[in-house]
């Protein structure tokens, strides 16, 4: 299933993503897409719905939200991909590196402002990992069932906050619209090998970022595992995984974004993004 959000921010109402295209509301069937609704229970009966009975949603350029409601923790691998880390010429670490994201997730297609004063923006496109069923010490083994789906997350950063100022990377990837996730929550009956996924991001029409998950240095299900014995993860945590080459900062000379670009990201089978970057207005 394509699970989705629709509608103003704050009044998001669910849907499902038809074979067509087509949005389909969910509001008879669950409240929300939020933690009760990822178990692997409630997420089989959405799945045996006959999709052609629910109501269409009418308006084909209604705003979508967030995919997932109440988004708990979200939880970022830094340096997971081989040509990332080697573009940054920092070498490929022997556990994942783990910080956090301060921000609230937004929709795939809202603007973003940047931080007043901001210098060196930056873009980062990652596949999301969203928790179905929480639990510490999970195995690496058993790290699948506990993954309610998958989504697009834009990872993105002012660098001058994080690599610059004293302190942790959290406070340049925290500021408010840094976190676009979606379009779609896409459950991992629809992805057949979610290790070998083509990912990419484009600033004005340009390809900066062109890799595919296959040169992830910790897999999704090594990831799940690591984390749970650090963290007790919880229904509707979102994990991000990390970034190919092609951020930024990485190219010589840097390359950062400024008002009036447009961002497009996606990975495939989980959907595309778009967001156009606005200035600080006092």
């Amino acid at each position: 299933m394509k699970l989705v959000r629709y509608g103003a921010q704050g009044s998001e109402r669910p849907a499902l993503v038809d074979n067509e295209g087509v949005l389909r509301d969910l509001s008879s069937h669950v409240h929300d897409i939020g933690p009760e609704t990822l178990s692997a229970q409630t997420l089989a009966k959405l799945a045996a719905l006959d999709i052609q009975s629910l109501p269409v949603v009418p308006d084909e350029n209604v705003r979508l939200g967030p995919p997932v409601a109440r988004i708990g923790k979200i939880i970022c691998i830094g340096l997971n991909y081989t040509d990332h880390a080697a573009e940054v010429n920092l070498p490929l670490p022997t556990e994942p590196t783990v910080f956090m994201k301060g921000c609230r997730p937004t929709g795939a297609y809202d603007p973003v402002t940047l931080p007043r004063g901001a210098e060196k923006g930056d873009w980062e496109v990652e596949l999301g990992i969203v928790i179905g069923r929480g639990g510490l010490y999970i195995e690496a083994s058993e790290a699948l069932a506990h993954i309610a789906g998958f989504c697009v997350v834009n990872d993105l950063s002012e660098r001058s906050y994080q690599m610059e100022r004293a302190g942790q990377w959290t406070k340049g990837k925290s500021f408010p619209g840094f976190a676009p996730v979606g379009p779609w929550l896409v459950t991992p009956d629809e992805i057949a090998d979610v290790g070998a996924l083509s990912i990419w991001l484009e600033v004005n029409g340009h390809r900066y970022q062109d890799g595919n998950t296959r040169n992830l240095v910790f897999n999704v299900a090594q990831v799940v595992s690591y984390l749970s014995r650090f963290y007790e993860l919880e229904a509707g945590d979102l994990i991000i995984t990390g970034t190919p080459a092609g951020v930024g900062l990485g190219h010589k000379p840097p390359v950062f974004l400024k008002p009036g670009d447009v961002v497009t990201a996606g990975i495939e089978g989980l959907g595309n993004q778009r967001q156009q970057i606005n200035g600080w207005e006092d």
